[in-house]
């Protein structure tokens, strides 16, 4: 008897090694794979079930407490823009290595459960996805347990049609991603044609009633001289147009001289609007937007500064690619898959521990955009814009 106890506790307990080591040899992707004195002190920490850790799971070594997850639904997209991939597109990850509409669901249920209170979908283009609006119902049901907003970035193509299934689903909010107000120039941008559906759609959701932001990246010489034309879309209109400084990734041919910094669109507008003045972001001390308004415009305008004054110290995000990987930082190559540690069988709890051991490794800012335009990143529709 004793001696079938004892191989019975030895099966037990060789079972559990084999499963432990399964999910951590399953979440980490070559490129990050740790060596091996750090594996294995991060092997006994998720072995360590009865050690528990008095720091928030979301909370980095340096305070910041991430309550903002941004996760992306698809890699495909609609348009090729300039600054977001090259030409021919890129090498999209397999349909059975994306995240399924279930693995969705138990990470919008694990962040929320341990504080994250926004959620924004994004991609490539979010509304390519069949089951978006399933995804958005499954995002307004954890409401009661602290959600606040769901919000969605996309580049509005086809959003008209579908605002008001989205809007009942419990859609908030959407950005939408629009880089100049020419027809002929939105095709050089994106290299497709559409722009009349994109202003169409903002109409749309803003007739709607939720909340709309225009995104643009500004470059210079390319749409610099169309940032009047976006600031008046506020003049008589609820929404807020934020003009975004231009970042480096692969395949967009970042170069520092079509980097036009947000002071030099601060003052270029001011001199036409003199009573622009800056005003306090209701999402403040985390707002990524340095918010200003021109006295009797219904609308605002912000300046999205990542290159040039950067807002690191106060980050509250991370981010869930369409393939699973958690990213603490745009910036960082660091990537540990959720996805794959949960295909090998991770509890919450254990993903919990993932989830916590990458937001350490969360550096205090990013490199710097000299340091960063001489790294390989993704390419931004693979990350999650």
């Amino acid at each position: 008897m004793r001696n079938t106890l004892r191989r019975f506790a030895l099966f037990t307990s060789s079972n559990r090694r084999v499963k432990k080591d399964r999910i951590w040899r399953a979440m980490h992707t070559p490129s990050t794979r740790p060596v091996a004195s750090e594996r294995l002190a991060a092997t006994r920490s998720i072995q360590d079930d009865t050690k528990d850790s008095k720091q928030p799971v979301l909370m980095d070594k340096f305070g910041r407490f991430h309550n903002y997850l941004r996760i992306s639904l698809t890699e495909r997209c609609n348009l090729r823009c300039q600054y977001c991939m090259p030409e021919e597109g890129v090498k999209l990850t397999p349909e059975e290595r994306l995240l399924t509409a279930d693995e969705i669901k138990r990470i919008f249920n694990i962040f929320v459960a341990d504080g994250v209170n926004r959620i924004r979908l994004t991609g490539g283009e979010p509304l390519l996805r069949k089951d978006l609006t399933d995804i958005v119902k499954t995002a307004n049901d954890l409401r009661p347990n602290g959600l606040r907003e769901i919000a969605m970035t996309t580049n509005g193509i086809t959003l008209g049609r579908k605002v008001p299934e989205l809007v009942e689903a419990g859609l908030d909010s959407v950005n939408v991603s629009l880089d100049t107000l020419d027809p002929f120039k939105f095709q050089l941008l994106t290299r497709r044609k559409g722009m009349e559906k994109v202003l169409e759609s903002v109409q749309t959701a803003l007739d709607h009633g939720i909340k709309v932001k225009v995104n643009a990246v500004i470059i210079r010489g390319l749409n610099d001289d169309d940032v009047m034309g976006f600031a008046d879309m506020a003049v008589d209109r609820p929404l807020e147009v934020r003009f975004i400084e231009y970042m480096p990734f692969d395949g967009n041919r970042w170069d520092r001289s079509k980097l036009v910094p947000y002071q030099e669109l601060v003052e270029r507008i001011g001199k036409k609007h003199p009573s622009l003045s800056r005003v306090k972001h209701e999402d403040a001390p985390n707002a990524v937007s340095k918010l200003w308004h021109v006295e009797g415009w219904k609308g605002r305008i912000g300046f999205i500064s990542s290159m040039t004054d950067h807002f690191c110290d106060t980050c509250n995000r991370v981010r869930v690619t369409a393939d699973g990987h958690l990213k603490v930082c745009l910036f960082g190559n660091e990537e540990i898959s959720l996805r794959d540690a949960m295909r090998a069988g991770a509890s919450d709890q254990e993903l919990r521990r993932i989830i916590n051991q990458t937001l350490q490794k969360k550096k205090a800012q990013h490199a710097g955009m000299m340091n960063l335009a001489k790294s390989t990143m993704r390419p931004m529709t693979t990350i999650g814009g």
